[in-house]
C-alpha cells in the first residue's frame, strides 16, 4: 500500500514476555516515532506523547493538556473530550502531564469506538482551537462580577493546583524532586505553582503548542488486536500536511552536586494542631538504561522499603521519630532515577536525627551485607509482578506504553524494559551468587553518592491565613491601580466567558463527533464463569478462567459479629495480621516468607448494601496469589494468618495505629471528595455507616483516640482486638473465592481443603448495626485552599424503586449538568453524581472546588433541571452508550473472578443485572423527568457535608455545624 512508503521499519522483535510482536517505525517525512504492538488483547490502546519541558512553574504544559481537548478543527464543539465521555465504550480516556512529557492515551474494546477515539485525539493535539477564552477557562483569568466586586483569580487548572498545594504529602514529593534537580526542568512544577500560574500569558501558551505539538516531537503508540496496517494508514493521513521541523525538547542531564545539600520548606497546618514536620533524604541515581541497572535498583528499593520488615523501613518506623514513611521510594519515570524516603509526623527538633538514621542504615547494609532471605524475597516479588503484568483498572497496553517511554522518550530503546527476561536473569544470577552485587550498587548510588539532598518540611499554622491575606491584598491593590476602562473590560470579559460557557454547542457541531449507535451495543451482559462448591463445610466459588499459571485465592470473613463501637478496629486488625508476626516467626521473617514464597497477600475490607436493600455485606478479605507450584506455601501462610498471629506486642501495634492515622490524614485533602461522599451517605443505611466507621472521617476520629488508648489502656485495647479477631476469624464466617482454570482447581482441591479443615470453627453471633444520626449540614475544616462539597438525598424514603434508567440519568448529570455548571462555569476540577442502586441513596460531590454556596445552589436546582429538560435523542443515546461502557468495563482475569465474587456475596445475580441492562437500553426522555420528580420529592431528606477552610465554610447562609479535622 502507498502509505507504507512513508514509514521506515527500524526494528522488529517478538516479545515473549508479553506475547507481542513489536515494530518500531519512523515516519520519514516528519521524523515522528511509532511503536506498534501487535497481540490478541481486545483492550486496544493508542497514545501520542510529546516532550514538553517547562521553562517555569506557570503550569503551561498542564494548562495546554486541558485546553487541546476543548475543541479542534474537525470537531468544533466546546469539549470533544466530554462528548466522548458521555457516549463512548472507552475503557480509558484521559491525558497526563509529567515533568517532561504530555501523554494523550485512549483505549476501547470496541473497534469502531477505538477508531473514533483515536481520530478525535489526533485532531485535538494537532489542530486545537485553543482560543484566549479556552486559556482563560482552563488556565487562569481575572474574574470581576461587577465594578464593586472583589477581583479574583479563577481557572480550572489554577483551582486544581490550589488543591494540590493544600496537601503536604504532595508538596513533600514535589519539593524532594526539585531539591535534586536545580538545573533542569525536573526542578520546576510542570503542573503549576498557584503563585506563578497568573504570570502566564496567552501568547506564551499559544507559542508552546506551536513549538512542541508537532510530529517531529511526537511519539506514537498502538497496542492490541486491531489491524496494524490501518495504524500506519491513519497516521500517514494525519501527518501528510506536516513538514519536518527541528524541535529542541531534549531533557539534559542534571550536573552532579559537589556536596550534599539541605532544603527547608514550610506547609500550612490548622491552628492548635500538633507541630508535626516531614523529612526526606533524596538521592539522584542514574539513567533508566541499561535495563539491568533499572531492574536491580527496583530490587534494592524492595530490599530497603518494600516489606514491613525491610531494614530501612523497619528502622524508620521503629525509631519512634515519626508516624509513617514519607517520600516516593524509587522514582523511575524520569530520565534520571531518584530515590526518596523519610518520615512524616516528626517533631521539628528531631528532623536531623531522621536524616542521620537513614544514612546509617544504608551504610550499614552496604558494609555488612543484605540477608539472602531478603534478597530472595525481593527478587521473587519483582519477577512475579513482571510476569503477572497485572495493571488493575489500567489497560495493560497503557502501562506498557508508559514503561516504553521511560527509555524511548530519551532516544533510548523502547523495548529495553519490556523484554525483561534477559536482564532479570542477569540480576538474579549476580544477586544470588555471593559477589555482593547489590551491596556494591548500594554503595555506589547511595553511600558514596554526593548528589544527595535532605528536605525538611515544617508546619506553619499562620501560612494559609497569610497567603489568603497576601493574595487578597495583591488583588485589591491591582484593582485599585486599574483605570475604570480596564475594570469595565474585565466585567465584560467575565460576562462573555460565562455566556460562552452557558451557550450549548450547535447541533451541527455536535454531529461531527463520531459515535456508536444503539444497534452497535451488545444486548446481553458479559457473564463471568462461576461455579459453587463446598469444601470442609465452607462455601467456595470458582471461576474457570485462564490466568497464565497464577492461582488467585480470596478468603472472605463476615464482619457481622463485630459490635458497632469496635468497627474501627477491623482495618487495623487486617494490617496487624500481616505485620505483627506469629507464634513461630517475628513479623520480619513472616513477611519475608510471604514475599519469597507467594505473589503477595493483601488484606482489605469491603462493605456494601445487599441486593435486598436491607442487609449489610461487610467482609474482611485475605487476597492471596501464587504460581501453581507455590499454592501449598500460600495456603500454609494463610493458615498462620488466621490462627497463629500474636496481637500482644504493644509497641508494634502502636506503630500500626500511628501509620494508619498518618495515612488517613494524608488522604483527607487529595481524596476529600470520597470522605464527604461517605459521610453524607452514612446515616441512611447500616452499610453506609459501617463504611464510614472503617474508612471515613469517623475512622480518622477513631484512630486518633486509639493512639492515646494504646498508651493509657493497652489492656483494654488488646481485649478489644481479641474480641474483634474472635468475632471474624472462624470458618463459620468464611466464604472462599478461587480464580484459575478448572483443571488446576481440581488438582489443588486437596491443598485448599486441608487449609479449610484446620481453621477455627467457633460460632459467632451477628450483631445489630444502627446508623448514628448526624447533623443535616456538616462542615469539616482545615488549611485548604479549595473545597469538597457533597449533597445527598434518600430516594428510598421518598418511595423510589430502582430501574436501570436511573443510571443513565446519573451519567448524564455527571457528564453534562455538573460538568458544565460546577467544573466549566464554577472552576472546580471535577464533579460527580452517584446512585447506590440497593440503598437508593443519591449523592452529588465536587472536587477541588473554589465555591461552596454556588455549588450547593447548582445541586438544589438539579431536580428542576431534569423536570424541564428537553433532551435531544442524540444526547439520550450517548448517555445510554456511556452507561453500557461502564457496565462492560474491561477486567483482567483476577478482577473478573473477584467482581463475580462480590456480586455473589451481595446477591446481585445475572438475571437482575440483565434486567438492569435491558432497562438501561430502554431508557426514554420521560425517565429523566420522572427522576427529577423523585429528586424533588426527596429534597426534605437532604444532607450536606463540606470539607474546606473555616473561612469558606463559616458563612451564616450555609449554616454548617463545623468541626476541625486538620
Amino acid at each position: 500500500m502507498g502509505h507504507r512508503s512513508a514509514f521506515q521499519l527500524i526494528r522488529e522483535a517478538f516479545l515473549q514476555e508479553i506475547q507481542t510482536q513489536a515494530k518500531i517505525y519512523t515516519h520519514v517525512p516528519t521524523g515522528a516515532r511509532i511503536l506498534s504492538m501487535e497481540n490478541d488483547d481486545e483492550n486496544k490502546v493508542f497514545g501520542v506523547t510529546f516532550r514538553t519541558p517547562p521553562k517555569d512553574a506557570s503550569g503551561l504544559p498542564h494548562i495546554l493538556e486541558h485546553s487541546v481537548l476543548c475543541g479542534s478543527r474537525k470537531y468544533p464543539v466546546k469539549e470533544p473530550f466530554v462528548e466522548l465521555l458521555k457516549g463512548s465504550l472507552q475503557t480509558f480516556l484521559n491525558a497526563f502531564t509529567y515533568p517532561d512529557k504530555t501523554c494523550y492515551p485512549v483505549a476501547s474494546q470496541n473497534l469502531q469506538d477505538f477508531y473514533n477515539l483515536v481520530d478525535v485525539y489526533l485532531d485535538a493535539v494537532f489542530y486545537p482551537k485553543i482560543t484566549p477564552w479556552i486559556f482563560k477557562q482552563e488556565g487562569w483569568h481575572y474574574e470581576l462580577e461587577n465594578l464593586q466586586s472583589p477581583l479574583q483569580y479563577k481557572g480550572v487548572v489554577y483551582n486544581e493546583m490550589r488543591g494540590a498545594y493544600s496537601s503536604p504529602d504532595r508538596l513533600v514529593v514535589e519539593y524532594s524532586q526539585q531539591s535534586l534537580f536545580p538545573d533542569t526542568c525536573y526542578g520546576l512544577d510542570s503542573g503549576g505553582d498557584p503563585d506563578v500560574i497568573p504570570t502566564l500569558s496567552y501568547e506564551q501558551f499559544k507559542a508552546f503548542h506551536e513549538t512542541y505539538y508537532h510530529p517531529s516531537n511526537a511519539w506514537f503508540y498502538f497496542y492490541g488486536n486491531d489491524d496494524p496496517d490501518w495504524r500506519l494508514a491513519l497516521l500517514d493521513d494525519r501527518l501528510k500536511d506536516f513538514q519536518p521541523r527541528p524541535v529542541d525538547s531534549r531533557i539534559p542531564l542534571q550536573p552532579p552536586l559537589t556536596a550534599p545539600r539541605r532544603v527547608r520548606k514550610v506547609y500550612a497546618v490548622g491552628k492548635d494542631q500538633p507541630p508535626k514536620a516531614m523529612v526526606t533524604v533524596n538521592w539522584l541515581l542514574t539513567t533508566t538504561e541499561p535495563a539491568e541497572t533499572y531492574l536491580a535498583l527496583h530490587v534494592l528499593e524492595y530490599v530497603l522499603l518494600g516489606m514491613p520488615g525491610s531494614p530501612l523501613r523497619r528502622a524508620l518506623i521503629e525509631s519512634g521519630l515519626g508516624e509513617d514513611l514519607a517520600g516516593v521510594g524509587l522514582e523511575s519515570e524520569l530520565r534520571q532515577m531518584m530515590f526518596s524516603t523519610g518520615l512524616k509526623g516528626v517533631a521539628p527538633q528531631n528532623l536531623e536525627m531522621v536524616e542521620a538514621l537513614v544514612l546509617d542504615v544504608v551504610k550499614d547494609l552496604a558494609e555488612k551485607g543484605i540477608p539472602r532471605e531478603t534478597v530472595e524475597a525481593s527478587l521473587n516479588t519483582l519477577e512475579f509482578r513482571l510476569r503477572e503484568n497485572n495493571t488493575g483498572q489500567y489497560p495493560r497496553g497503557l502501562a506498557l506504553m508508559l514503561r516504553a517511554l521511560t527509555t524511548w522518550l530519551y532516544d533510548g530503546d523502547p523495548l529495553a524494559l519490556l523484554a525483561f527476561e534477559a536482564p532479570l536473569g542477569t540480576v538474579k544470577e549476580k544477586a544470588l551468587n555471593g559477589t555482593e552485587y547489590l551491596e556494591e550498587l548500594l554503595a555506589r548510588y547511595w553511600v558514596n553518592n554526593r548528589h544527595r539532598a535532605t528536605l525538611f518540611l515544617e508546619p506553619d499554622e499562620t501560612l494559609a491565613e497569610r497567603r489568603r491575606a497576601e493574595e487578597a491584598k495583591k488583588l485589591a491593590e491591582l484593582k485599585a491601580s486599574m483605570p475604570s476602562e480596564e475594570l469595565k473590560r474585565l466585567v465584560e470579559e467575565t460576562q462573555i466567558l460565562r455566556k460562552l460557557q452557558e451557550t450549548p454547542d450547535p447541533p451541527e457541531a455536535l454531529a461531527t463527533i463520531p459515535r456508536l449507535r444503539l444497534e452497535d451495543l451488545d444486548r446481553e451482559n458479559k457473564k463471568i464463569a462461576a461455579e459453587e462448591h463446598t469444601l470442609a463445610q465452607v462455601p467456595v466459588l470458582t471461576h474457570d478462567l485462564f490466568t497464565n499459571g497464577i492461582f488467585y485465592l480470596d478468603l472472605a470473613f463476615d464482619v457481622s459479629a463485630v459490635p458497632a463501637h469496635l468497627l474501627g478496629y477491623v482495618p487495623l486488625l487486617g494490617q496487624a495480621l500481616l505485620e505483627m508476626g506469629t507464634n513461630k516467626e517475628d513479623y520480619v521473617t513472616f513477611n519475608e516468607r510471604i514475599s519469597r514464597k507467594t505473589g503477595g497477600i493483601a488484606i482489605q475490607t469491603s462493605t456494601f448494601v445487599c441486593a435486598d436493600g436491607k442487609n449489610v455485606g461487610s467482609w474482611l478479605l485475605m487476597r492471596g496469589k501464587a504460581l501453581i507450584r507455590q499454592v501449598p506455601e500460600l495456603c500454609a501462610i494463610l493458615r498462620d494468618l488466621v490462627s497463629e498471629v500474636r496481637l500482644d506486642n504493644r509497641e508494634r501495634f502502636r506503630q500500626i495505629v500511628l501509620e494508619s492515622k498518618a495515612r488517613r490524614e494524608a488522604q483527607l485533602i487529595p481524596e476529600g471528595h470520597r470522605f464527604v461522599g461517605r459521610r453524607v451517605r452514612a446515616p441512611w443505611h447500616a452499610a453506609h455507616w459501617v463504611e464510614e466507621s472503617m474508612k471515613g472521617i469517623e475512622a480518622l476520629f477513631f484512630v486518633r483516640k486509639l493512639c492515646e488508648r494504646v498508651d493509657n489502656d493497652w489492656k483494654g485495647v488488646l481485649a478489644d482486638l481479641e474480641q474483634v479477631r474472635h468475632g471474624i476469624l472462624s470458618s463459620k464466617n468464611l466464604r472462599v473465592n478461587v480464580t484459575v482454570d478448572a483443571a488446576t482447581y481440581q488438582k489443588l482441591t486437596p491443598v485448599l481443603e486441608e487449609l479449610l479443615d484446620v481453621l477455627p470453627t467457633h460460632k459467632t453471633a451477628r450483631v445489630s448495626w444502627n446508623p448514628q444520626s448526624l447533623p443535616a449540614r456538616e462542615g469539616f475544616t482545615g488549611p485548604l485552599h479549595v473545597n469538597y462539597v457533597a449533597k445527598g438525598v434518600n430516594l428510598r424514603d421518598a418511595g423510589f424503586r430502582f430501574r436501570g434508567s436511573a443510571l443513565v440519568v446519573s451519567h448524564f448529570l455527571r457528564t453534562a449538568y455538573l460538568w458544565d455548571r460546577v467544573r466549566v462555569q464554577g472552576g472546580a476540577y471535577g464533579a460527580f453524581s452517584q446512585l447506590d442502586r440497593f440503598s437508593r441513596v443519591f449523592t452529588l460531590v465536587s472536587y477541588r472546588d473554589p465555591n461552596v454556596h454556588k455549588t450547593l445552589h447548582i445541586y438544589d436546582h438539579c431536580a428542576e433541571f431534569l423536570k424541564n429538560l428537553e433532551l435531544p435523542q442524540e444526547e439520550l443515546t450517548k448517555a445510554i452508550i456511556g452507561v453500557i461502557g461502564d457496565l462492560d468495563r474491561h477486567l483482567l482475569p483476577d478482577a473478573k473472578g473477584f467482581t463475580s465474587f462480590m456480586r455473589h456475596l451481595a446477591g446481585d445475580d445475572d438475571a437482575a443485572r440483565q434486567r438492569m441492562r435491558d432497562e438501561v437500553l430502554a431508557t426514554t426522555k420521560d425517565d429523566f423527568r420522572a427522576f427529577g420528580e423523585w429528586l424533588h420529592s426527596a429534597q426534605h431528606t437532604s444532607r450536606i457535608v463540606v470539607l474546606g477552610s473555616r473561612e469558606s465554610l463559616a458563612a451564616k447562609d450555609i449554616a454548617l455545624q463545623l468541626t476541625q479535622v486538620l
